[in-house]
C-alpha cells in the first residue's frame, strides 16, 4: 500500500531500497523554508542495521500489510529461534540477530507475537515484561539496608539480572526483556 511519507508511524513496516525495514522513530520536521521532511530511524530486518533517513513529506512510501500472529516459542539453537502457529501448526524461524537480546529472557512454551509478511516471519514484538524464577543469588546480610541496594541474581533462562536485596532463590520476578531491568516480585 503506497502512502505519503508524512503519514509514517513508529512500528510500521516499509519496503525501501529493495529491503524490508521497520520504522523505529518518525518525526515530522518543517524547516520553515523548503519542503517539510519526515525524519525516520528505520531498522533493516535482514541485517538489523539502523539508519536515519529523511523522506520528503510528499514522497510515496510502500507500507507493507504485515500480520501479527500469536505463536508458541519452541526452542532456539546457536543461530535461530523457532516458533509454531497454534492454529495452523506451521513452524517459523527467526534469526537471533533479528530478535536480539530479548531472546535471553524467553521461555520455551510461552506465547509471543511474531510479525509475518507473505508467509515469512519478519521479527517479533517483545513483551513489555516476562515472569522469571530466580535460581541463584546470594542471601541478604542482616543490617544491609542501604536504600536501593541491588545484587546479582541468575534467572531460569540463564541470564543475570540486578535485583533488590530482599529477593531470594525461588522468587518469581518480572523483567523488562528489552532493557534487562528488574520490575517487581510477583506471585504465581
Amino acid at each position: 500500500m503506497r502512502t505519503k511519507a508524512s503519514g509514517l508511524k513508529k512500528g510500521e513496516f516499509i519496503k525501501h531500497l529493495d529491503a524490508i525495514w521497520q520504522v523505529q522513530r518518525a518525526d515530522f520536521y518543517s524547516p520553515g523554508k523548503g519542503s517539510a521532511l519526515m525524519k525516520a530511524r528505520i531498522k533493516n530486518l535482514i541485517t538489523s542495521k539502523n539508519i536515519d533517513y529523511a523522506f520528503k513529506s510528499n514522497e510515496d512510501v510502500d507500507v507493507l500489510e504485515v500480520s501479527c500472529l500469536e505463536m508458541e516459542y519452541l526452542y532456539k539453537d546457536t543461530e535461530s529461534l523457532y516458533f509454531m502457529d497454534q492454529r495452523s501448526y506451521n513452524q517459523y524461524t527467526l534469526p537471533l540477530s533479528v530478535v536480539g537480546d530479548v531472546a535471553n529472557y524467553m521461555k520455551e512454551g510461552n506465547s509471543y507475537y511474531v510479525y509475518v509478511y507473505d508467509e515469512k516471519p519478519l521479527t517479533m514484538r517483545p513483551p513489555s515484561s516476562v515472569k522469571l524464577k530466580i535460581i541463584e543469588t546470594e542471601d541478604a546480610i542482616k543490617g544491609d539496608t542501604v536504600s536501593g541496594a541491588k545484587k546479582i541474581a541468575k534467572v531460569e533462562t540463564g541470564v543475570t539480572v540486578m535485583v533488590p536485596l530482599f529477593v531470594k532463590v525461588g522468587d518469581l520476578v518480572t523483567v523488562n526483556p528489552e532493557t534487562g531491568e528488574y520490575g517487581e516480585r510477583v506471585k504465581e
